[in-house]
């Protein structure tokens, strides 16, 4: 029996037990976490030093990227703010055991839909090693268990949270074996097999990376390939607006999957926003790819090429086209479009919302920065990923997306032989006030 089965069993094990903890219990071990990763702080940053100086020698022999680098690193202020993520995740409204549909069948005979956990996760991520902290305490509050699996540039950063993270929580009480950690890559393929043991993959990294973990596992996978997001500045965009959306959605951080990657022009504003906006990005060294209208107005800029519209940087690169219409720009995104997140800077009240109809993306805005994007600023308190799927969850996927549900049917001796046939009894479907946590308080004090 391999090590790879062995952990997602005793995962598996754990997951039938916390699907069934309290509220209470599960926020009591998250505001532990955040204690201990406070108290952590030094073994937590000395473990990063390590997967930062050999990260700096592999970027030196430009084996990985600057973008992967910056990722990497953690400070005292980060830990401050992932400590801050797990304590707001604790004060979120437990998704486990909502009423989603309570109906009587028939006198005596009542169904209700709640929902519950999906049972174990698996996560797979890249080389961020604030994502463990955050699949781990969303997995907790929506009783999952989670068998985690981080790039392999942040081993030591992973090792040094799953162990403060686990100790933690399981001196809070939550079940033994709740979270596993796995660190080769051969262990993944394996993982991939495992359909029996768990119930979701979430794959977080290149594109190519989740379109293997697509096409090589039976188990049911949520996440998104790409994020190749896009802006379009409108003849009727506030300028000074607009420059301000399209800076910060490059600039404040490129390397993320919500960063702008594609910013569209329309032909009527174009001459003078991209002047103003070519300066901008120049003076914070964004390198400006433009088509041939863009190059007319800023002919300094390289020459983008169709590679440029299915490109996703995640580096201070930019691609700029110059459209006719709203209706060009919606058609480009949709076509070379990621489903991701995009935006639209206009005034017109009337192009934002033919906008917001037609842009087929799990994210669309109106006057606001792509980098919105994100479970910890929609209020999810983090996110394991973000979905681009249609498919049981979209967009940032937080808590909600970690549940699925389950229907009880209470009776009293109902059978369905009574409702067939010339004498057959007819169905009520009568919608219920009643919720299903109502009946569970009713049923634990009954004593029989």
């Amino acid at each position: 029996m391999s090590e790879v089965f062995q952990k997602a069993s005793a995962a598996h094990r754990a997951a039938l037990k916390l699907a069934n903890a309290t509220t209470e219990s599960k926020n009591s071990a998250l505001l532990k976490i955040a204690s201990a990763i406070l108290k952590n702080k030094e073994t937590l940053l000395q473990a990063n030093s390590k997967d930062l100086k050999a990260a700096e020698f592999l970027l030196s022999k430009g084996k990985i990227s600057n973008s992967l680098f910056q990722r990497l690193k953690l400070s005292e202020d980060k830990l401050n703010d992932i400590a801050k993520m797990i304590r707001s995740v604790s004060e979120l409204e437990d998704p486990v055991g909502k009423t989603l549909y309570a109906v009587e069948l028939d006198h005596g005979l009542d169904l209700y839909k709640v929902t519950c956990p999906i049972g174990v996760i698996g996560a797979i991520f890249e080389a961020r090693p604030d994502v463990l902290p955050q699949i781990s305490a969303l997995c907790l509050k929506s009783g999952n268990a989670v068998v985690l699996k981080g790039g392999k540039e942040a081993k030591y950063s992973n090792e040094a949270f799953f162990e403060v993270i686990r100790e933690a929580s399981e001196g809070a009480g939550v079940p033994i074996g709740w979270m596993q950690l796995i660190e080769a890559r051969r262990e993944v393929k394996e993982l991939l097999k495992l359909d029996e043991l768990i119930d979701l993959l979430v794959p977080r990294g290149s594109r190519e990376f989740v379109k293997y973990i697509q096409a090589n596992t039976n188990i049911p996978v949520l996440g998104h390939a790409e994020g190749l997001c896009h802006i379009y500045v409108d003849v009727d965009a506030d300028i000074q607006k607009a420059l301000k959306v399209c800076y910060d959605a490059k600039v404040q951080y490129p390397a993320v999957c919500n960063a702008v990657e594609t910013i569209l022009v329309h032909k009527g504003i174009a001459g003078q926003f991209l002047e103003l906006l070519g300066k901008s990005f120049s003076s914070a060294g964004v390198e400006i790819r433009g088509d041939e209208r863009a190059r007319k107005i800023l002919p300094w800029v390289k020459r983008a090429t169709e590679r440029d519209w299915h490109t996703e940087y995640l580096d201070l690169i930019i691609s700029i086209k110059v459209v006719d219409s709203l209706q060009e720009a919606i058609d480009h995104i949709n076509t070379y479009g990621s489903k991701h997140t995009d935006s639209i800077i206009t005034e017109n009240r009337r192009s934002a919302l033919h906008f917001l109809s037609e842009v087929d993306s799990s994210s669309v805005m109106l006057n606001a920065s792509t980098r919105f994007s994100d479970g910890y600023r929609y209020g999810l308190g983090a996110e394991v990923g973000i979905s681009t799927g249609k498919i049981h969850a979209r967009g940032p996927v937080g808590l909600e997306g970690l549940t699925t549900s389950k229907y009880f049917l209470l009776g009293d001796g109902h059978v369905v032989a009574d409702y067939l046939g010339p004498k057959a009894k007819p169905f009520t479907h009568r919608p219920l006030k009643k919720r299903w946590l109502d009946v569970q308080r009713e049923l634990s004090q009954v004593v029989i």
